[in-house]
């Protein structure tokens, strides 16, 4: 578990908190915001989306060895969205509650061509035979994502009738599996004891909990509304368990599995926006 910690944190790591530090003070600067509250809110919305990111990381090492791993994980990543919708219902802000799984959709699409650029020494990606599936699949998710914010509210019921079934085909896709499959110690899924499943999911709710109350607080004294945060900001941090996880499974030969990953977790976006919208018809802040 200590090891999980000590790698939970790079240089990358440090560059992204760094990005949302000058994105907060900046924007109270030119905004009229107070930069020192800003600068506050920035560590306090870090330091909740390491735990969460770490609860994820956990999630996932504890399971790295089960089959489909590649579906697994993109669920499992997609935690840090589903609190954010969760936390735009409870405040009556659909826009707010969409904006993060939404604009993961962007993120990590882009994300996961960052790692393979970083990998492509050492990735056998040429022989990879369905890039050209996920390659649409990431372009249609990403333009359903965008479609979003510029249609009238009244349209959001079509949208999700849309999304809903393209995410399902994409998702129902069969493909054989070509990744390098590696000799593993049988016992490497066991080397952390599966009581921290729970641990990780009570740091995760634990971490959303607080995770509400700090965005308005940010948002206020930064003056950017709370969908500019979650579109451009949480999705950005949200996805950082994404990169993480498809650097991991690219280092092990396993180009399907972290297609996969990106490709469930941006149809899971499309989902928990889909449910958002059910759910904010129902209780009528739609």
């Amino acid at each position: 578990m200590k090891n999980i910690l000590y790698n939970s944190l790079s240089k990358l790591d440090i560059i992204s908190w760094t990005a949302v530090i000058l994105f907060f003070t900046l924007s109270s600067l030119f905004l009229g915001g107070n930069i020192l509250y800003s600068f506050g809110g920035a560590i306090l919305i870090i330091v909740l989306m390491f735990f969460v990111g770490f609860s994820i990381e956990l999630m996932l090492e504890i399971l790295k060895d089960k089959k489909g791993i590649g579906k697994i994980s993109g669920f499992i990543t997609n935690g840090p969205e589903a609190l954010v919708v969760l936390i735009g219902l409870i405040s009556g802000d659909i826009l707010f509650a969409s904006s993060t799984p939404l604009g993961s959709n962007i993120m990590n699409p882009l994300l996961l061509i960052l790692a393979i650029i970083l990998f492509w020494k050492i990735i056998n990606f040429k022989k990879f035979g369905y890039k050209l599936f996920f390659t649409i699949g990431f372009l249609i998710l990403a333009l359903l994502a965008i479609s979003f914010f510029v249609i009238p509210e009244n349209y959001y019921i079509y949208w999700a009738i849309i999304g809903l079934v393209f995410s399902i085909y994409f998702f129902s896709k069969k493909y054989d599996n070509q990744d390098i499959q590696q000799k593993e110690d049988e016992e490497t899924g066991n080397k952390i004891s599966n009581i921290y499943l729970v641990l990780a999911f009570i740091v995760l709710l634990i971490s959303g909990y607080y995770l509400g109350p700090v965005l308005e607080f940010t948002s206020e004294v930064s003056a950017v509304s709370k969908g500019i945060i979650g579109f451009f900001v949480l999705s950005f941090l949200t996805s950082w368990p994404e990169f993480k996880s498809i650097i991991s499974l690219l280092k092990r030969q396993k180009i399907l599995a972290s297609f996969e990953n990106i490709l469930v977790s941006s149809i899971t976006n499309i989902w928990l926006a889909i449910i958002g919208i059910v759910v904010g018809i129902i209780i009528g802040i739609i």
